[in-house]
């Protein structure tokens, strides 16, 4: 199981546009095989922050996912809306377990 946060801060006039791209990315991720999770969050005190939490059952899955059509689409779309480059963090599953998933 592989965890990554990934930290987005977007140009406020990207808001809606990163959103809804974003939720494109995430609907189609979802449906990988190898994605457990794939979620968008906003912060609730500053709109233009993001966090994708991308859960991924196994260490291929994430170079996987950036070879899908729906992957590259969103990146190309968004990379101008963003504000500051985005930031992935790793992290390791504590609980529940990696079967509860």
């Amino acid at each position: 199981m592989q965890i990554i946060h990934v930290h987005v801060r977007v140009k406020a006039e990207f808001v809606e546009a990163f959103k809804q791209a974003t939720v494109e990315n995430a609907s189609n991720s979802v449906e990988e095989e190898g994605i457990a999770r794939f979620d968008v969050i906003q912060q609730a005190d500053d709109p233009t922050k993001f966090i994708l939490v991308e859960v991924y059952k196994t260490d291929n899955a994430p170079a996987a996912h950036k070879e899908t059509a729906h992957y590259v689409r969103w990146r190309d779309t968004v990379t101008e809306m963003m504000a500051e480059s985005r930031r992935g963090i790793k992290y390791s599953n504590i609980f529940p377990d990696d079967a509860n998933w």
